[in-house]
């Protein structure tokens, strides 16, 4: 079949075509709602016309739909229009694994990139219970800018009829799943396929190994003239060897290979996860030394690029292989922390050798810690449970004593000094203080603290230096002194941000911008440079440096996420490696437990529906992708539906519409629906979007946001369109990830421009404050009747709720809210509630780190 251009189905209006195949012809498309183009795949006639197989397919779209990961083809939409049933997925630009193929192996560097991110792919699918069943190189994308994008799961399900001999093209055989059934492509099946029996992970990880050997030598692993022999050959006969084509492979990579092809399942990994680790772990001893002359030439970016520098696994046979088999030139990592839990900011001390940081293991709470390289323990220090900000070149510590988040990424508590060598109480200097450094001859701070409606940096204290409305993060002195640099987060809730130093004297540059997750910065000691750990898309942090004119480079990446902490005079680094999750808890009317509902990798609530049947979450991490995915999900358990890309904010009262952020334009508040309808843009004027609620009647929308020099505030607006409206001063933000407005749509509690929690008027009157409400407190949510809030004090572990009568102040204990394995868990954002209490949710944060000492980092 095919289509002209200009041919409308559905929302979508064909464009060109793009290629055909066995499975159907795919074209350029644009979609009308969201106007951007996307490709297009028109299914077959014989899969259009089998109900049976195009519901199979149809569920099997919504299943990878909602992985929603950076090496997955994401699947936007499913449909049929006048008998022609057809899939709408991102548009890429770049080629396939078998065009690259064409020319021969590809170089070793590149084999290890690729094969890495395959395999991160497939250990997402099959987290999800998917088995691709069908992997190859003409399913393997490379974009543009060297992302891998896995191709067709749950697409390549078609029946051919007889083997002919395996070419190019790759036939694929049979479309069940059923045993007894043959399915797969001649040439990358697995045994158990070619015999017929059920094909799971394993499966998939041996085609991957025939994708490999085709990577390293150029040549098929198993090509024979006709495809009955090819199919006897994969059951029979090992590959040719690597040498025999001319490939030159490593032995461990060798190993691995062979690891993949095992003829038997249980011989082979048993996990993609466990593929992935053994190759980055591996990476680093197979470089080849390049000549001096060569490595002068080359960018100094590319030491650590492409996955050749040994990776920060956090096992002891990594780390061993690091330090006995790392070429001369790659950095060499030694592991400093070996228990459980977070690490939560690190320092080197004056005289380079002793490293400070605070760490919370096991669960217990957060205590400070000193290490020396060399030494497997850490000893703790006299002091009381605190933060590391800074410390000074005389080894005066700054802390942060009392912390508690008023913000998931936000902590505020008193800022006191300490000597590293003891001996005395620390000193309490400023309260609310967020973050504090010591300028470089330690006579005067750099401190972040919220005032007058916005955070500031301060420098010395007192003296602003720059302001926000959203938060400034990880304040930094050049070595020289004459200026800092700073992470500038836009939103309060969120890390997206910029690179930005700040003279003395208050001149701004903006360095770096578009980062979708910044945490850690440090100056290197020439001053020429500031390093900093990000990513502009997913979650999983690199280290990057930038100069004082806005270069940037790449300096080190891996598979998981990095936090740099401190960068010493003799040019050695901390590195956290972290595993960051975000998690949801619930439990609904009549369940006995709380029940996990936690999705993919950074499970944020929303919103609880009115009934507490069902919950509006996002994630924004690696399984969201580059623009985030919004979901719905029913409290029983079963699988969400995904709603469209951006950041969830709140489910309307009848449960039919989401607010969602729309992504990367924060100034666009979309409606999207929840089932049948289309999605629609809400504008919000020129200024940034910090969050939005529905009011109670469904009608309206409050909005947090403001305009660029001014601090946020609160607005109304019609769902219907027409201007917002402020109904309140500057310098207001709504409690992060709550929806509190009152049951009769009058009173909405929000932090106001003195950091308390005030009941600002929805229409005409004065803000009032809510007796009882301690300091540190946030409400989050209200009773039936409007007469109670519901509060909790963030940071504290577990969170206690209690039930606060508005009009007297009167409080009693309501629920204690934790997960079951508290390890790691550092934070519990707002719990959502229905109105009567017996249903809530809420998303909590764990962090598994480990803090490294690297070397060798250029």
């Amino acid at each position: 079949m095919s289509l002209a251009a200009g041919r409308r189905l559905g929302p979508y209006e064909i464009i060109a075509p793009l290629g055909a195949g066995g499975m159907g012809e795919v074209y350029r498309a644009r979609d009308s709602r969201l106007e951007r183009d996307v490709a297009l795949k028109v299914l077959p006639a014989e899969l259009s016309g089998d109900p049976e197989a195009l519901s199979r397919f149809e569920r099997e779209a919504k299943a990878v739909a909602a992985l929603s990961h950076p090496n997955i083809l994401a699947i936007f939409d499913f449909g049929r229009h006048d008998g022609v049933a057809f899939a709408v997925m991102e548009l890429l630009d770049g080629e396939t694994l078998r065009s690259r193929l064409a020319a021969g192996s590809l170089p070793l560097r590149k084999v290890l990139d690729y094969a890495g991110q395959i395999l991160l792919g497939l250990a997402a699918a099959h987290d999800a219970s998917i088995v691709h069943r069908d992997l190859k190189p003409e399913n393997v994308f490379v974009t543009g800018d060297g992302r891998i994008k896995i191709l067709d799961f749950g697409l390549a399900r078609q029946s051919i009829p007889g083997l002919a001999g395996d070419d190019t093209r790759s036939p694929t055989v049979a479309r069940s799943t059923e045993p007894g059934t043959v399915m797969g492509t001649v040439g990358y099946m697995s045994p158990e396929q070619v015999r017929g029996h059920s094909a799971d992970s394993r499966s998939d990880i041996f085609s991957f190994g025939a994708v490999l050997y085709e990577m390293l030598t150029g040549r098929r692993a198993f090509q024979r003239d006709t495809g009955a022999e090819t199919m006897t050959a994969i059951l029979k006969e090992d590959p040719p060897e690597p040498a025999d084509s001319g490939a030159r492979i490593p032995p461990g990579i060798d190993r691995i290979l062979q690891h993949c092809l095992e003829k038997s399942p249980p011989e082979r990994f048993q996990s993609a996860r466990d593929a992935a680790f053994d190759l980055q772990s591996l990476s680093g001893a197979m470089a080849a030394p390049e000549s001096k002359a060569r490595a002068a030439a080359r960018p100094r970016a590319r030491i650590a690029a492409g996955g050749l520098a040994l990776l920060l696994l956090g096992s002891a046979a990594a780390y061993r292989l690091g330090r006995a088999s790392a070429p001369e030139g790659s950095p060499t990592f030694r592991q400093l922390t070996f228990r459980r839990g977070m690490v939560r900011g690190a320092r080197f001390s004056a005289d380079g050798q002793t490293i400070v940081y605070a760490a919370g293991w096991e669960g217990n709470p957060i205590a400070a810690f000193s290490v020396r390289p060399g030494s497997p323990d850490s000893s703790a220090l006299e002091l009381p449970s605190a933060d590391i900000l800074a410390i000074s070149p005389s080894g005066q510590l700054a802390l942060q004593l009392g912390k508690r988040f008023i913000e998931p990424y936000v902590s505020s508590g008193t800022l006191a000094e300490a000597h590293l060598a003891g001996g005395e109480a620390p000193l309490e200097r400023v309260q609310a203080v967020q973050w504090a450094d010591w300028s470089p001859d330690g006579k005067r701070l750099a401190i972040v603290r919220d005032a007058g409606g916005s955070n500031r940096l301060e420098s010395p204290l007192g003296s602003v230096l720059y302001t926000t409305a959203g938060w400034i993060g990880n304040p930094r002195f050049s070595p020289s002194g004459d200026a800092i640099a700073f992470l500038d987060h836009w939103g309060r809730f969120g890390d997206l941000g910029s690179v930005v130093v700040v003279s003395m004297t208050g001149k701004v540059q903006r360095l770096s911008d578009g980062w979708m997750s910044l945490q850690g910065l440090a100056w290197w000691p020439d001053g020429r440079e500031i390093w900093f750990t990000g990513t502009k898309a997913g979650g999983n942090r690199a280290l990057y440096a930038v100069n004082r004119s806005g270069r940037l480079r790449l300096v080190f990446r891996q598979t998981g996420s990095l936090t740099l902490d401190d960068v010493s005079p003799r040019e050695e680094v901390l590195l956290a490696d972290e595993d960051l999750r975000l998690g949801i808890v619930s439990r609904t009317f009549g369940q006995s437990a709380d029940r996990d509902l936690s999705w993919l990798d950074f499970s944020a609530l929303r919103a609880i529906s009115s009934d507490g049947k069902r919950i509006l979450f996002d994630e924004a991490s690696e399984g969201g992708g580059d623009s985030g995915a919004i979901f719905v999900r029913p409290t029983d358990g079963s699988p969400p539906m995904r709603l469209g890309s951006g950041v969830g904010m709140s489910l309307s009262p009848d449960g039919r519409s989401v607010i969602a952020g729309t992504p990367n334009d924060s100034k666009v508040l979309r409606l999207l629906p929840v089932g049948a309808g289309e999605p629609r843009p809400l504008a919000t004027e020129a200024f940034d979007v910090n969050w939005a609620n529905w009011f109670p009647d469904g009608r309206r929308i409050l909005v947090s946001g403001g305009e660029a020099g001014h601090g946020a505030r609160l607005y109304v607006q019609n769902v219907d369109g027409g201007a917002l409206r402020a109904i309140s001063p500057e310098g207001v933000h709504l409690v992060p990830y709550a929806n509190l407005i009152s049951p009769d749509g009058q009173w909405i509690p929000a932090i106001g421009p003195d950091g308390a929690v005030w009941l600002f008027p929805a229409e005409a009157g004065s803000p009032r404050r809510i007796p009882g409400l301690a300091p540190d407190e946030l409400p989050c949510g209200w009773n039936s009747d409007g007469r109670v809030l519901f509060v909790y004090k963030p940071g504290d572990l577990p969170a206690h709720v209690d039930r606060l009568d508005v009009e007297t102040g009167a409080r009693t204990p309501w629920k204690e809210l934790m997960p079951s394995d508290p390890t790691g868990v550092g934070f519990i954002r707002a719990p959502h509630f229905t109105h009567d209490g017996e249903s809530y949710a809420y998303s909590y944060a764990r962090i598994l780190s480990r803090l490294y000492l690297v070397k060798g980092l250029r």
